[in-house]
């Protein structure tokens, strides 16, 4: 069996370029979102908004139509929330559970929250929940060999997709 390094086989993704040549900054990505007057859904990647929390899919997916689901206070645990915010951020993930359900057909999900540095949370202080579809056989020799994950649609159609059946649901 052949196994090929990253650099034999280069991996092309060119919409990381406008992250890596672009200007950083300090701010929580996740409370830009709420500062939008309105949703620029290409780039935003926003799929759904209540009042308390909103739904976005993740830029750096461990899988198609790995999403986000936040509230829009900063907070960073889940003692912080308010009951309210407690029950829109269950809800609106069920919500999003049968829509990838019913856009995706995946096979299983994995749901869950990483809160702090040493569980893997990449935002820390601001608590978001991971919604990630599965398929049987989804990790496949990529990541296992190569250290790189194959998501097959972009993300924007994926948005759009998602978005067009949370009108015929509503």
């Amino acid at each position: 069996m052949t196994i090929f390094k990253n650099e034999d086989r280069p991996i092309w993704a060119p919409w990381r370029i406008d992250f890596i040549r672009g200007e950083k900054d300090d701010q929580c990505f996740l409370c830009n979102k709420k500062k939008s007057k309105y949703d620029c859904f290409d780039e935003e990647l926003v799929i759904y908004r209540e009042e308390l929390v909103f739904v976005i899919l993740n830029r750096y997916p461990y899988n198609p139509g790995h999403m986000l689901v936040s509230p829009y206070r900063h907070v960073g645990d889940l003692t912080q929330l308010s009951d309210e915010e407690h029950l829109a951020v269950m809800k609106v993930t069920a919500k999003m559970q049968e829509l990838l359900e019913c856009v995706m057909q995946p096979e299983g999900f994995n749901i869950g929250l990483n809160t702090g540095k040493s569980a893997g949370a990449g935002v820390e202080d601001h608590l978001h929940m991971h919604i990630v579809p599965r398929w049987n056989g989804d990790n496949n020799f990529m990541p296992v060999l190569g250290g790189n994950r194959v998501v097959p649609e972009a993300l924007n159609a994926t948005a759009q997709l998602l978005r067009e059946e949370l009108k015929k649901m509503a």
